[in-house]
């Protein structure tokens, strides 16, 4: 009995795979719907921009890490650099990719900010102002 259930399944997904609507494309290789979940992935520090136009030059490395949090990337032999990084994954693909790179002078202070990595920023919408409405004749 399990034998003949597994030889009709095994016959009836042969079958199927040669059926097509389109040429070249069989029946199970057009249910996309039946692929597996893939969740977001999110890794490293999130860099907001908000947080990174309060940065100032001179401030702290504690109070840049106040701002910031720890970085992703705080290498021994480049001690006086920050690497923070931020990337998020959409269904398997890299959907944004976000880098920072802080520098600090030998005293301790931050020296210079390379926003290279980060995404341009949309202008800013202008203000409209609506028109005054036309005033009725009477």
């Amino acid at each position: 009995m399990r034998l003949s259930f597994f030889l009709c399944s095994g016959l009836l997904v042969v079958a199927l795979s040669g059926c097509s609507t389109l040429p070249g494309m069989g029946l199970l290789s057009q249910l996309s719907f039946m692929s597996p979940y893939k969740m977001d992935i999110r890794q490293g520090n999130y860099i907001d921009p908000v947080a990174l136009d309060k940065l100032k030059l001179g401030m702290t490395r504690q109070q840049v890490q106040f701002i910031m949090g720890s970085p992703l990337i705080s290498d021994v032999f480049h001690a006086d650099r920050w690497d923070y990084i931020y990337s998020l994954q959409h269904d398997g693909k890299l959907a944004e990719s976000r880098r920072v790179t802080l520098y600090f002078d030998p005293e301790g202070k931050l020296a210079r900010i390379d926003r290279s990595g980060m995404p341009e920023q949309a202008p800013a919408a202008a203000s409209v102002v609506p028109a005054a409405p036309a005033a009725a004749k009477g």
